[in-house]
């Protein structure tokens, strides 16, 4: 089975291929626009953007299966929370779609983020690193490596596949 994943991110396309390893999948990225902002900054705009990458992702890869990984954050009464969403698509069923895991982002980088700049830059600034996103994540700093950008997406990742085998299962009853 041929699966497409909507990025050339390392982080997305090590979770897509850690996820799906338990068969013998060929694993395409391609390099496709979320079409949202660089910094989306709600659910519905991070969501659009895992499903406008999962929906390229099949349309140029020419796959069975094309997914879409997209991080975020979402304003709430409560502070600015980091997020993350993804979408799996087919060529003949309805799309899956999931959230994964949020956390509260400290008050100097919501802050900044609020200004108007990307969470990427303003992580390599705040650590004094460069590509934070392509590596441990903002999610990776603040929560001391306990869970990084990777095992993120992962679950997510997870999350679309189990929904992916149950409709499958459901469909030979």
């Amino acid at each position: 089975m041929r699966i497409i994943i909507g990025s050339k991110n390392p982080v997305k396309i090590q979770a897509v291929k850690q996820i799906f390893s338990f068969d013998d999948h060929e694993f395409i990225a391609v390099d496709v626009s979320s079409g949202v902002s660089e910094q989306p900054f709600s659910d519905e705009e991070t969501i659009k953007g895992a499903v406008n990458r999962a929906t390229e992702a099949l349309l140029q890869g020419k796959g069975h299966i094309g997914i879409g990984l997209e991080g975020g954050v979402q304003d709430t009464s409560f502070g600015l929370f980091l997020c993350n969403w993804g979408e799996l698509v087919t060529g003949d069923s309805q799309p899956i779609i999931a959230g994964g895991a949020r956390i509260l982002l400290p008050d100097d980088i919501a802050a900044r983020l609020k200004s108007g700049e990307e969470l990427g830059p303003v992580m390599d600034d705040y650590t004094k690193k460069q590509n934070i996103r392509k590596n441990e994540g903002a999610i990776g700093v603040f929560t001391n490596g306990v869970i990084d950008r990777a095992e993120m997406f992962s679950h997510v990742t997870k999350l679309l596949l189990g929904q992916y085998q149950y409709r499958l299962k459901d469909k030979f009853r």
